[in-house]
């Protein structure tokens, strides 16, 4: 009979898969480090026809229920601008500007982010991070770059449907289900993306708010994640199923586990048809894959446009 999944089990099972300590007591990068100059080697031979595909959405200008504060993008010179003064030099300049964390932005959550009991990654307190941006474990631990080998498993696919419902919450025995299925296996290391088909749901029932429900990653799926050393993990959504485990102090164990625990950053609301579509072509689920954040000095995380290379 599998165990009860209430609050004294989340709490052991944040003792006993957290990588606190594991590359020394100062270390930043997290589950980062299992991502080794041999393994991004390895991934960059995975490239056969160099075909790239990008698994952003676009910048979110619109409001909509699931976009309820858009970025903005704002001209500030245009080329119909008739006072422009060129001095011979023409040119068009713009701004532009967003709140990221939510789920409307493809971006990367840094170890931060999230705290458990007033704890981030490596045990370090919450109150390090201040107004004026996180001391420790900030984006700027992944500034060079995440590059790798990613896996997609698109659990859509497997169940030979569009999209999973708003409701559905995944336990690690579909995740290995879908391993079977596709021929590959999530190893150490590896940017793990999980695809629910948010985005094919989305185009033939339009938005909605994402407190009604998002399908993903139920709390059981911790240990595996931990077991099978995963580096990044990142999905059509945010990871964890929503609404929120019912579970006291632990609304998004995935997040919790993820970020304050194992180290391990997220990749959120990326944008993976144009890329299920590629893998399914071509029969193969992995891939190099390259995320690059902005270099901001103690950001919660950043906005990236990841790009998987076949």
């Amino acid at each position: 009979m599998a165990e009860t999944v209430d609050r004294a089990w989340m709490e052991r099972v944040f003792e006993t898969t957290r990588n606190w300590g594991r590359w020394g007591q100062d270390d930043e990068r997290g589950a980062l480090n299992l991502i080794t100059d041999d393994k991004r080697a390895a991934a960059a031979a995975l490239v056969r026809e160099g075909v790239a595909v990008s698994c952003a959405r676009d910048f979110a200008v619109e409001p909509a229920l699931d976009n309820p504060h858009p970025a903005l993008h704002m001209m500030t010179q245009g080329g119909d601008d008739c006072t422009a003064e060129t001095d011979g030099f023409e040119s068009t300049t713009d701004f532009i500007g967003l709140a990221f964390h939510g789920m409307a932005t493809t971006h990367l959550d840094a170890l931060c982010h999230v705290a458990v009991h007033g704890k981030l990654y490596n045990g370090v307190d919450v109150t390090e991070v201040k107004s004026t941006g996180a001391r420790r474990n900030d984006v700027m631990s992944a500034r060079d770059g995440i590059v790798g080998r990613g896996v997609l498993l698109d659990i859509p696919r497997l169940r030979g449907i569009d999209w999973l419902e708003i409701d559905v919450s995944l336990d690690p025995e579909e995740l290995e289900a879908a391993e079977a299925a596709q021929g590959v296996r999530v190893e150490a290391g590896d940017i793990l993306i999980v695809r629910k088909g948010r985005d094919a749901r989305r185009r033939a029932l339009g938005p909605w708010l994402p407190t009604e429900g998002l399908p993903g990653l139920g709390p059981r799926c911790v240990p595996w994640l931990r077991e099978r050393d995963v580096a990044v993990l990142g999905s059509d959504a945010v990871s964890d199923a929503l609404p929120g485990a019912a579970i006291e102090d632990w609304y998004v164990p995935i997040h919790q586990c993820c970020l304050a625990g194992m180290g391990v950053h997220l990749l959120d609301n990326l944008l993976v048809e144009e890329l299920a579509a590629a893998c399914a072509a071509r029969e193969r689920w992995e891939f190099f894959f390259v995320a690059s954040p902005l270099r901001v000095q103690g950001g919660t995380g950043s906005p990236l446009n990841p790009v998987a290379i076949f």
